[in-house]
């Protein structure tokens, strides 16, 4: 008789690469759409998600225009509290127990007051969410590579100003092809130095040079994707020695391009060098699936069993900014899950 596998949706979980716009709901956007009279493309409006890719500089430029439309439904300090709302919901759904959501204030800064407005609006809406659902949830600003380095430097001393209000970590963003990751390094170092965690993208678009750069300049915790360091194995070793969470997103590097197919994504050579992984859904609204479905890529394609699911969890948990009470109750919940009969 064949074996039930687990539910992953019952899996314990950290969630620690989710940005803000594309947690939102479908069914949100085009509400917010209407309200707004937001005339929005058509690839936002089907019931699939919208063909994407960006390996090359047009492709990346439609990503960022069909980004950018959702967010400008994004209006009021309400708009904020209901994607911050649901994206919990979803969370809790797909069995996280801890939420870190990424978002670069200055992008909703024009219609919610200024910068500093519109973090607190934030920051307020990520309170509330978490005490109503009872989801562990912090707040994780990047800076945005296309953007001057100056820019970067005066997010990184809000966010370590803000820092008691929920902000865990400092972030950089958008094409890693442009812009060198040094460039950042004084805005990541006024993070580091403000007790933020540094967690900026690389490793997607362009090959493991990018993530030696965010680890070399930036001194890097964690690294946004980070998968295309299994192309160099001694790459592979420095992070798993150093012990660098790298936050993969499957099906977004499948819908971007990264990768053809599931299968080709890397899961299988990071996990067997020892790298830490945190699996991650990255935009939900525009590449159509949520956290849980990442665990059942690794299940499906990669042949990864429940046991090693379940290490994958704890990945995911040990490299949160969560505090040490909260971890252990997770860690002790993927334990459970084990040993409960499917």
């Amino acid at each position: 008789m064949e074996r039930v596998p687990r539910d992953v949706r019952q899996l314990p979980k950290a969630h620690l690469h989710l940005h803000f716009t594309g947690s939102m709901r479908p069914t949100t956007l085009l509400e917010l759409a209407d309200k707004y009279g937001v005339r929005l493309p058509d690839a936002l409006t089907g019931a699939e998600p919208p063909k994407l890719r960006a390996t090359d500089e047009r492709g990346w430029f439609r990503f960022q225009r069909l980004y950018d439309a959702a967010r400008s439904c994004l209006r009021e300090p309400e708009d904020i509290q209901r994607l911050v709302r649901e994206a919990a919901e979803e969370d809790l759904a797909d069995g996280s127990g801890w939420l870190e959501i990424q978002v670069d204030p200055t992008s909703y800064a024009p219609r919610l007051g200024g910068l500093i407005p519109a973090l607190e609006v934030i920051l307020d809406a990520v309170e509330t969410a978490s005490r109503d659902t009872g989801l562990g949830m912090r707040v994780l600003v990047a800076a945005n590579r296309m953007k001057h380095p100056l820019d970067a430097r005066t997010l990184a001393r809000l966010a370590v100003r803000y820092a008691d209000r929920g902000i865990v970590g400092f972030g950089l963003s958008n094409d890693e092809r442009r812009g060198m990751a040094r460039d950042f390094d004084r805005a990541f170092a006024i993070a580091r130095e403000g007790g933020l965690l540094a967690a900026p993208h690389g490793g997607e678009l362009t090959g493991p040079a990018s993530v030696r750069d965010c680890l070399d300049d930036l001194e890097a915790t964690r690294i946004g994707h980070g998968v295309r360091a299994a192309e160099d194995p001694r790459l592979l070793k420095r992070l798993a020695d150093r012990g660098v969470t790298c936050e993969v997103c499957p099906a977004s590097n499948v819908a971007l391009g990264v990768y053809e197919k599931p299968e080709d994504v890397p899961l299988r050579t990071l996990f067997e060098a020892g790298v830490p992984m945190a699996l991650g859904a990255d935009d939900p609204l525009l590449f159509g699936s949520r956290l849980a479905a990442q665990y059942e890529i690794a299940r499906r394609h990669h042949d990864f069993d429940d046991a090693e699911l379940a290490e994958l969890a704890r990945q995911s948990v040990r490299g949160s900014a969560a505090p040490q009470d909260i971890k252990a109750k997770l860690l002790s919940g993927v334990d459970d899950w084990l040993t409960i009969a499917p």
